[in-house]
């Protein structure tokens, strides 16, 4: 089956830290560029994070310096780890497999961010 399931979303205190992870099936993951992406409540969706086959890696800057993401090939599994969490990160976080004129999107996991 062809999907990417997305995990670890939950509630977090601000300054706290989460890890996402995006799980792949029926892709041939390592050819996929792998993003994250991030819908927060009446805003549109926005890029957070994006690792390339070539480990090129590109950061929204709100999340420069606090968020990681990280791919590994042998697991089909993209990671996002985000540390020093704000209340603006409160949103829904998708993942995406891009390659060429290919995307595949997760269903999300929210995320949200309180004290």
């Amino acid at each position: 089956q062809v999907q990417l399931v997305e995990s670890g979303g939950g509630s977090a205190l601000p300054g706290g830290s989460l890890r996402l992870s995006c799980a792949a099936s029926g892709i041939k993951f390592s050819i996929n560029t792998m993003c994250w992406y991030r819908q927060a409540p009446g805003k549109e969706r926005e890029l957070v994070a994006a690792v390339t086959t070539r480990v090129r890696i590109d950061y929204a800057d709100s999340v420069k310096g606090r968020f990681t993401i990280h791919r590994d090939d042998f697991e089909n599994t993209v990671y996002l780890q985000m540390n020093s969490l704000k209340a603006d990160d409160t949103a829904v976080y998708y993942c995406q497999a891009a390659h060429g004129s290919m995307e595949l999107w997760g269903k999300g996991t929210l995320v949200t961010v309180s004290s």
